[in-house]
């Protein structure tokens, strides 16, 4: 299938396929007389892994690194389970990062009168930084 099929049927773009290609998560794809790409079941079962890791907002290098384990049959599912854990605990942390920015930014719409007047707090802790409300 060319690189259309294979970005519908992977629901990828074109354009990301192609970059999976430059970054060496998915190899090259062979090249009919045309010069299209052409890729095998396997690409496409390849390609699923790469958007399924991603979905889950493993980084690339990561999803190289789930890649390597995945084609190695040989593997410990704690090396698997290590990769996990510390992508929770990345997770974890930008949770809390979310939260502490959404409860800052919903205390300053807290404060500001919203109406008519130049006013307003928001621009204010902008203007003068995280510790200056």
């Amino acid at each position: 299938m060319n690189i259309g099929q294979a970005a519908k049927h992977s629901g990828l773009s074109a354009k990301m396929i192609r970059y999976y290609e430059s970054t060496g998560l998915l190899q090259p794809a062979g090249r009919g007389d045309n010069g299209y790409r052409h890729y095998s079941a396997q690409d496409l079962h390849r390609l699923a892994f790469i958007k399924r890791a991603r979905d889950l907002g493993f980084a690339l290098e990561e999803v190289g690194k789930l890649l390597q384990l995945w084609q190695d049959r040989q593997r410990a599912s704690a090396d698997v389970k290590t990769l996990a854990l510390a992508h929770i605990d990345e997770l974890n942390r930008k949770i809390t990062e979310l939260v502490s920015l959404r409860d800052t930014l919903s205390e300053l719409i807290a404060h500001c009168q919203g109406d008519e007047r130049p006013d307003c707090p928001i621009l204010k802790s902008l203007e003068s930084g995280p510790d200056q409300r």
